[in-house]
């Protein structure tokens, strides 16, 4: 009758899963903008202003002072179009159900 109430654990790690899924594939994308150009870090600091430190953060998938929209900032002023997907869905209502 009542839906069988899914293990919490896995939704939290799987809620904190999708943030660092989303900042290593904007990373691997920047990184294949830089190598698809044949870019240095330098150059790469020259044409966008972003500190080359940064560059090899990236490259060396450092990605732990970086957010998801910094990143697309990154990828745009490289000259790549960034499209974005959010999905939401209602969070919690199973867990009420199943008290009921």
């Amino acid at each position: 009758m009542f839906p069988q109430r899914r293990n919490q654990g896995s939704q939290a790690a799987n809620a904190k899963a999708h943030p660092k899924r989303a900042l290593r594939s904007g990373g691997a994308e920047i990184v294949k903008v830089i190598d698809r150009e044949d870019l240095t870090v330098r150059a790469a600091h020259r044409r966008t202003g972003i500190a080359a430190a940064d560059f090899s953060r990236i490259r060396n998938a450092d990605l732990g002072r970086f957010t998801v929209d910094r990143l697309i900032s990154i990828l745009n002023r490289l000259g790549a179009r960034v499209d974005v997907k959010v999905r939401v869905r209602a969070a919690g209502r199973l867990a009420h159900e199943a008290t009921a």
